[in-house]
């Protein structure tokens, strides 16, 4: 059975310059954390130089693509009928990427297949957690 799923797709990095660049952008979604995805960037499209990964709410991502969702470190809103905006806010700055709707819709069908939206609290480990949680830091 499936429980990991990635997507490669192509995303429109904006940046403050009028030049807008494509980068290769990873959607991954793990059944073990089911309320969240993961989206990666690779290391030449960050200013560190190294691959960063976002995980948000797999719900973020959902209603995002419907109406402008997020008051925090990620936003996601329509932006046009065949693209969305995915707004990543840390201490350095903003990362504005349009990604293609069709694309977003693919992988959350994909993500259903595996883990149905609502019933994503049968697939915690909720034994596991705690442990983690009762071990305390490293």
């Amino acid at each position: 059975m499936i429980t990991v799923i990635e997507q490669a797709v192509q995303a429109r990095l904006m940046a403050t310059a009028p030049k807008v660049e494509t980068v290769p952008v990873t959607l991954c979604y793990d059944r073990a954390d089911p309320f969240a995805v993961r989206m990666a960037f690779p290391a030449p499209a960050t200013l560190e130089g190294v691959e960063v990964s976002w995980t948000f709410g797999r719900e973020l991502m959902e209603s995002g693509l419907d109406r402008p969702t997020g008051h925090g470190d990620v936003r996601v809103r329509p932006y046009d009928g065949d693209r969305t905006t995915i707004e990543f806010h840390a201490p350095e700055g903003v990362a504005i990427v349009l990604m293609s709707t069709a694309e977003l819709h693919r992988f959350l069908e994909r993500v259903a297949e595996i883990v149905p939206p609502g019933l994503e609290h049968l697939y915690l480990d909720m034994d596991h957690s705690l442990a983690e949680l009762m071990r305390g830091p490293h």
